[in-house]
């Protein structure tokens, strides 16, 4: 035996460290082991470091496979829990797409309110009273921040869940044990957000469903 084959501690040490890092979790977003690097330098080149700014906070009713929607519609309308979504979003700036907005019209017959709407769309012709518009998600998220020091929300559709991911820095969630038809989907969030700050099970009509907030560790 060599000296270089020699078995030492510092060896076994590393080589330990090494299959666990093979093994560790790794962003959906980039393949990259978490806390993903590449996600840190996208969130603080688009808005700057979290640290002293606006958290930013979603509040979302999925089912068990992550369902949103189905032809632009909520799939599940529960009492209890559209009361939540309000309570946590008053007061704050709410970010969507124009056709969630549009469909929050439609159901409502006006914007969210007590809430600072603000549409993101690409379309530069688009207006509506009382709403704010915003090109891009990143512009959406500064000029909520803007208006609110303490949280800005995310409200949807997919798309914007999507990009939004990375940035958000908690997940309110309403987990449904149930499972329907749908077109829109939740993205995947389990690896990236692992610290479990609140959960309280609920039953409505005999649908079981769970409050679950959870931020980053």
């Amino acid at each position: 035996m060599t000296e270089s084959d020699e078995v030492t501690p510092h060896r076994i040490l590393w080589s330990w460290y090494s299959r666990g890092m093979e093994d560790a979790e790794r962003c959906a977003e980039h393949g990259r082991r978490l806390p993903c690097a590449e996600c840190r330098k996208l969130r603080n080149r688009r808005i700057g470091p979290s640290k002293g700014s606006s958290k930013i906070c979603a509040v979302v009713a999925i089912g068990k496979n992550r369902e949103l929607g189905y032809e632009g519609k909520l799939l599940w309308h529960i009492p209890d829990d559209l009361k939540r979504f309000k309570q946590l979003t008053l007061g704050h700036p709410i970010i969507m797409g124009r056709k969630t907005f549009e469909s929050i019209v439609g159901y409502l017959g006006h914007p969210l309110p007590e809430r600072t709407n603000i549409v993101v769309t690409r379309d530069a012709a688009w207006k509506h009273e009382g709403v704010i518009i915003a090109s891009s998600l990143e512009e959406a998220i500064a000029k909520g921040r803007e208006l609110d020091e303490q949280e800005v929300h995310i409200g949807g559709g997919a798309e914007i869940y999507k990009q939004a991911l990375p940035l958000i820095d908690k997940l309110c969630l309403t987990i449904i044990d149930d499972t329907k038809e749908a077109d829109t989907f939740f993205p995947p969030y389990d690896n990236q957000f692992t610290k479990k700050v609140f959960e309280e099970a609920h039953e409505w009509n005999g649908l079981k469903y769970r409050w679950v907030d959870l931020e980053r560790a």
